[in-house]
């Protein structure tokens, strides 16, 4: 078997695929909070994505990938069979796992799968886990079933109110304070204005909350730069001092200016790749 070959393909919803990839060395030496960087091609981008699941036996890893620019949606495209040119990894710093007593782990969208190895390890820890799960609607929603089976208590939100409690996942973590769910910890993983706004409120409610980090990155060793952010006042860098941070002093708001710099040139990107996808010349061929 070659490294680095897809074994399962799952489509979970539109725009979300599961891949089990074979990977022995990695699989061996995983850990919660841990992610790889993916790249599909020769000359393609490096792209970082959360470490889901592994098997050291099996020798396999589990990753799952939104399809958001150009790079995801190739990636996506991917089949059984067929193999990622290069998986580097495991990278980052494990999140810290211990007794915290009753921890709550909130995930917006994709990052419900990447919370799902961190509640996992904080349940083998002894502690009692609340899920809060929150997608934009329905479909959108992944893993409930696995962090039900997993949590000792799950809370699904959408924003449109198609599935579970209408509303954002602040409003099931207040609701949660307000019934007399005492948390002592939180690990919070999403879109990042979804993790600035958790982290004020669990931090308003003494929850001492935790949030994992997707800024820019390129090589993941620290070397570049790009995976700059400031917590408590001080410049980290995610690929080695995080991807998972305590919150509270986290700059978001810089975060999200350096993530969106590139924003326009990823959309002309990947509407240069579905044009040139889609469209087929006079002599039939692509």
């Amino acid at each position: 078997m070659q490294e680095n070959t897809i074994l399962e393909r799952t489509q979970l919803n539109d725009v979300v695929v599961k891949f089990v990839i074979y990977k022995p060395l990695i699989a061996k030496s995983a850990k919660a909070g841990q992610f790889v960087i993916l790249r599909g091609r020769e000359g393609g981008e490096r792209v970082p994505v959360t470490l889901v699941d592994w098997d050291a036996q099996k020798g396999t890893i589990t990753v799952i990938i939104q399809a958001i620019g150009k790079s995801t949606t190739m990636f996506n495209s991917l089949q059984q069979g067929e193999r990622f040119l290069n998986v580097a990894g495991p990278l980052g710093t494990p999140v810290k796992i211990k007794n915290y007593g009753t921890v709550a782990v909130v995930g917006g969208g994709v990052g419900i799968a990447e919370v799902y190895p961190i509640a996992r390890a904080l349940k083998e820890a002894g502690n009692k886990v609340i899920a809060v799960l929150g997608a934009r609607t329905k479909d959108l929603l992944i893993l409930e079933p696995e962090m039900k089976a997993l949590c000792d208590k799950t809370v699904s939100t959408t924003d449109d109110g198609s599935y579970g409690q209408k509303g954002m996942v602040t409003d099931a973590i207040q609701a949660l304070y307000d019934s007399g769910e005492k948390i002592n910890a939180g690990f919070i993983i999403g879109p990042i204005p979804m993790m600035k706004f958790t982290s004020r409120l669990m931090d308003k409610l003494n929850m001492n909350p935790h949030a994992s980090l997707n800024p820019i990155m390129l090589d993941g060793t620290g070397m570049c730069g790009c995976c700059r952010v400031t917590v408590e006042g001080q410049v980290k860098f995610a690929c080695v001092d995080g991807p998972m941070f305590p919150s509270k002093t986290i700059d978001f708001d810089e975060l999200i200016r350096r993530t969106s710099e590139y924003k326009p040139l990823e959309k002309e990107s990947l509407e240069k790749y579905q044009h040139e996808k889609d469209h087929v010349c006079k002599c039939g061929l692509h």
